[in-house]
C-alpha cells in the first residue's frame, strides 16, 4: 500500500486591516514607557521607526508646539493614527480625488471635516486620504502613533488656497527615512 504524498499546506497571512492597524496605534501609545523614550525637539518634529503588525510601517512621532504637517495624503495606502500625548487637530477632505493625472482641483464647498483628537482617541482612514493634522497648542508637545499598510510608497504633498487644491510634490520613501 502506497502512502498519499503529503502536501503542505499553504496559508498565507492577511495583510492588516484598518481596525488592525488602529488597535496597533491604540496599544503603542498606551506603552508610557515607549512615548516617554521619543526625544522631543522644541523646534521640529522628532520620529522613530517602529515595527508594525503584519508588515505594516509604523511610527511614534513628536509634535512641538504650533508644528503641522501641511496638506498631503498617503497614495495607495491605509492608515491609522493615536494620539499618545497632548492633543492634534485634523482637517480632512470627505471626497476621493482622482490618484493621478491631476495637478489643481477645485473641491466642492460640502468637503471638509475637521476633527480634534485628545490623548487616547485615534482613527483609521482609507486609501487617498486627504488631510493636514496641526499641534495647535503653543505650550504642550504632541506625541502620536501611526501607521500604514501597505508601507508608504509616496506621500503626495499639496497646497491648499480656499476650494482650489494644489499638487507640488512627492515624496518617496529616501525623502524621511
Amino acid at each position: 500500500m502506497s502512502a498519499s504524498p503529503a502536501f503542505p499546506s499553504v496559508s498565507s497571512v492577511a495583510p492588516p486591516t484598518q481596525a488592525d492597524l488602529l488597535n496597533f496605534v491604540r496599544r503603542t501609545a498606551a506603552d508610557t514607557e515607549l512615548v516617554d523614550s521619543l526625544p522631543l525637539d522644541p523646534e521640529g518634529r522628532t520620529w522613530v521607526r517602529l515595527e508594525g503588525p503584519g508588515g505594516s510601517e509604523a511610527w511614534l512621532i513628536g509634535w512641538p508646539p504650533g508644528t503641522g504637517t501641511g496638506w498631503h495624503d498617503h497614495a495607495e495606502s491605509v492608515g491609522a493614527f493615536t494620539i499618545a500625548a497632548g492633543e492634534l487637530k485634523e482637517h480632512s477632505l470627505a471626497a476621493r480625488l482622482p490618484a493621478d493625472g491631476w495637478k489643481t482641483l477645485e473641491l466642492s464647498e460640502d468637503v471638509d471635516r475637521e476633527r480634534r483628537l485628545p490623548a487616547g482617541k485615534g482613527r483609521s482612514f482609507g486609501q487617498h486620504h486627504v488631510h493636514e493634522v496641526l499641534n495647535e497648542s503653543t505650550e504642550v508637545h504632541a506625541i502620536s502613533v501611526h501607521a500604514y499598510y501597505p508601507p508608504l510608497p509616496q506621500i503626495r504633498r499639496y497646497s491648499r488656497t480656499g476650494q482650489i487644491l494644489r499638487l507640488e510634490h512627492v515624496e518617496r520613501p529616501e525623502d524621511w527615512q
